[in-house]
């Protein structure tokens, strides 16, 4: 086993150690005195020298070629965007914005793995677009099946139910690439030991934050197991998450562990399943079309059915 990939397990193997301890209550309290500031695009990590970042209508991405993933997608939830209102399209493509192409159909099939969503299906089911683009292999990783249905779509559906509960949730999700990963098909596409998710509350009154490491493996444990602060996951993924914080609250968020500032027993009822296709496509895509004849991806205005730029050209 290569030194690196030694370091980085002990690493990892060191974070699973501080499961399940909490931060100091002093921290948490700190947290409630935080005041938001309006930051754009707010989700995004800090990137590299010569890394491009791909936007999609609902998610960004750094895509890897030597890994044939993503390093993260980041994306906003809103509290709108957890009504699911478009089924499941099922149907995987290459992604048309990754210039050196991504992976494919043949890579996964017989491999025994899922193409597991990075950024889960169900927190763009609010448009077709956003759907379909959920689907591109930028946004999959070979993850073990039971491990793909089992603990991390748990872990999905609970972050939607925080969204719904928070208004509105910063999410950065992906895999913990490191040289010497075992790999499936001609592309050579790299198979995780494990995978990561940071979420950012950055509204009042309860301003948080809080990681999540997984191996790659079925587990029947709580989710609360799981746990880590931001910091923690910016050691063992090499990524510096909510650069465009002020500083001060960085630190802070970044370091406080809290699990007491989640609900980890949401109800049923804190997930909107509306349905009403038409209202939502008008209410958050763009429904005018560009000079090519297709549909605009950008969010329409809210209650509008055009984005800024097409609203003020009618």
């Amino acid at each position: 086993m290569k030194k690196n990939q030694i370091i980085l397990l002990c690493l990892i193997n060191y974070t699973f150690s501080l499961i399940g301890q909490t931060t100091e209550s002093h921290d948490s309290l700190l947290l409630q005195h935080i005041q938001p500031h309006n930051i754009s695009s707010l989700e995004i990590p800090k990137t590299h020298l010569h890394e491009a970042i791909i936007q999609h209508t609902a998610y960004s991405f750094s895509y890897n070629e030597i890994h044939e993933q993503a390093n993260w997608i980041a994306y906003l939830l809103t509290k709108e965007e957890t009504q699911k209102s478009f089924e499941r399209s099922n149907k995987f493509l290459p992604d048309p914005e990754v210039k050196t192409q991504t992976a494919n159909d043949a890579d996964y099939k017989g491999s025994g793995y899922d193409r597991g969503h990075l950024a889960p299906a169900a927190d763009m089911s609010w448009s077709e677009v956003t759907m379909q683009e959920s689907f591109y292999y930028s946004n999959m990783s070979p993850q073990v099946p039971s491990f793909n249905r089992g603990i991390w779509k748990k872990c999905e559906e609970l972050v939607r139910s925080w969204a719904n509960e928070n208004d509105s949730l910063y999410i950065v999700t992906g895999p913990v690439l490191s040289e010497g990963l075992p790999s499936i098909g001609e592309n050579k596409v790299s198979i995780p030991n494990y995978y990561y998710k940071v979420i950012l509350d950055y509204t009042k009154p309860n301003i948080k934050g809080i990681g999540f490491i997984f191996p790659n493996a079925a587990s029947s444990e709580d989710l609360e197991k799981f746990t880590v602060s931001i910091d923690s996951v910016e050691v063992i993924t090499g990524i510096d998450f909510y650069p465009s914080l002020p500083e001060e609250q960085e630190e802070l968020i970044e370091k406080t562990k809290c699990i007491d500032c989640w609900n980890w027993s949401p109800t049923k009822s804190t997930i909107s399943t509306t349905t009403n296709t038409n209202n939502v496509v008008s209410a958050k895509q763009c429904v005018a079309k560009t000079k090519k004849g297709s549909q605009c991806k950008n969010k329409a205005v809210t209650n509008k059915k055009y984005c800024k730029t097409h609203l003020n050209k009618k």
